[in-house]
């Protein structure tokens, strides 16, 4: 299939993905499933878990695991906020770029150089980032000290100085709200559109504008240059890599630090969107981004679609819990589409040849579809507890699901030392 191809089939599917989204709000009577404040809020959720995906991207595309993405945001958040508060947001965004990226040189000294293992160091990264940063606020943000007096807490940070941009994109936002007015008419499939072009484009942060331009530009610069090839030789085969003289060691090194600098980012949207650092923020939003990563396959595009996922449970819950019910039916509506496409591949012959593992999935699909067609009849709303972690089992769940097609750098997580062969 050309490029082309699989560009159109992206489309379709989310062509037809709104579409679903459409007849579960007409069906279940959630207008907030397609409202504008849901998708603006998914929109703000999910740049962070995409930055700390992006950060693992990078990462594991040379060929270093990097469980440490929480632990990078957390010194993100922390470095942000100390500086933002001094000197303003902009101030605030190169802190947290090197603060995370600090994070990254010492996840690369011990995986690269000493040749840690790296889940190992990531966990201690995990572990360093909350205790370097509690140690800073216990010595910087004391009882009677300047920052105190500014507002700070041991938890806490004083406010940014200062305001961050949120334009409105032109033509859909500016002017008349147009699209707003159609969102409120509840209409098929039309007020469902307006409604999902308005939360993504009004007031729309300018760190969300820089996320979003991040993605294809990684895509570009790792699958279109030549610093790009030799990064993802170096996570494939670097003994290969090292033979058309590469220099692994500095390539794994950018990588890695790369990596930290984009976890950093998505700590420093956290500060911008709360105005301040806020201890325990980061909410785990690190491994939920390494989720999202996973379930992209390696790739940006797959990782927007995963934490765009992410984000949008996320946001559903928190603008109603009610509609978190709507999720039971659209699972229910995903394995009816999923068993007809089964159906429909039944004649061919790869299909015959692994008929019993075909149709064991199948049953599994119907039996699936029942329950939870039976559990959106029954269940009016779910129990808080169940609603806030609707996120985390949304992403075992999904990572259950995708584990089947994943395809991971062959030599991802492999200790690498110059001229021996592994």
């Amino acid at each position: 299939m050309t490029r082309v191809g699989k560009y159109h089939l992206a489309l379709i599917g989310v062509a037809a993905l709104i579409l679903l989204m459409s007849l579960v709000r007409v069906v279940s009577g959630q207008n907030e499933i397609t409202s504008s404040g849901t998708f603006a809020a998914a929109l703000l959720l999910a740049v962070p878990i995409g930055m700390a995906g992006l950060g693992g991207l990078w990462a594991e595309r040379a060929g270093v695991v990097n469980i440490g993405l929480e632990g990078m945001m957390v010194l993100g958040t922390w470095f942000a906020g100390w500086a933002g508060y001094q000197w303003g947001p902009v101030v605030a965004l190169v802190a947290g770029l090197l603060g995370g990226a600090l994070g990254g040189l010492l996840h690369a000294i011990a995986t690269v150089t000493f040749g840690v293992d790296h889940i190992i160091s990531g966990v201690a990264i995990n572990l360093l980032g909350p205790g370097i940063t509690r140690f800073l606020s216990e010595v910087l943000y004391k009882e009677g000290t300047p920052a105190n007096e500014a507002g700070a807490g041991i938890t806490t940070s004083p406010a940014i100085s200062g305001r961050t941009w949120e334009p409105s994109l032109p033509l859909l936002s500016d002017g008349p709200d147009l699209l707003g007015k159609l969102e409120s008419t509840h209409w098929f499939l039309l007020s469902d559109v307006a409604g999902i072009l308005r939360g993504l484009t009004h007031n729309v942060n300018v760190l969300v504008i820089l996320a979003v331009l991040l993605l294809p530009l990684t895509f570009f610069v790792l699958w279109h240059t030549a610093f790009g090839l030799r990064l993802r030789s170096a996570g494939e085969n670097p003994w290969a890599a090292e033979s058309l003289g590469v220099n692994v060691y500095r390539i794994k090194y950018i990588a890695v630090i790369i990596s930290g600098a984009f976890a950093g980012l998505g700590g420093v949207f956290l500060v911008f969107v709360s105005t301040k650092y806020v201890e325990g923020q980061t909410a785990g939003r690190g491994f939920i981004g390494l989720a999202a990563m996973i379930f992209g396959n390696w790739r940006p595009g797959g990782l927007a679609a995963g934490a765009s996922l992410f984000g949008y449970a996320d946001g559903l819950q928190l603008r109603s819990s009610g509609a978190v019910t709507s999720f039971f039916l659209f699972g229910a509506a995903l394995l009816l589409i999923y068993l007809g496409l089964q159906i429909r591949r039944l004649t061919s012959a790869e299909v015959e040849a692994k008929g019993v593992r075909q149709y064991t999935l199948m049953a599994g699909a119907v039996l699936g579809m029942i329950i939870l067609f039976w559990l959106w009849l029954t269940v009016d709303q779910l129990p808080n507890e169940f609603v806030f972690i609707t996120p985390h089992v949304l992403t075992l769940l999904v990572l259950l699901v995708a584990s089947q097609r994943l395809r991971m750098p062959k030599a991802d997580g492999v200790v690498y030392r110059r001229g021996e062969q592994h």
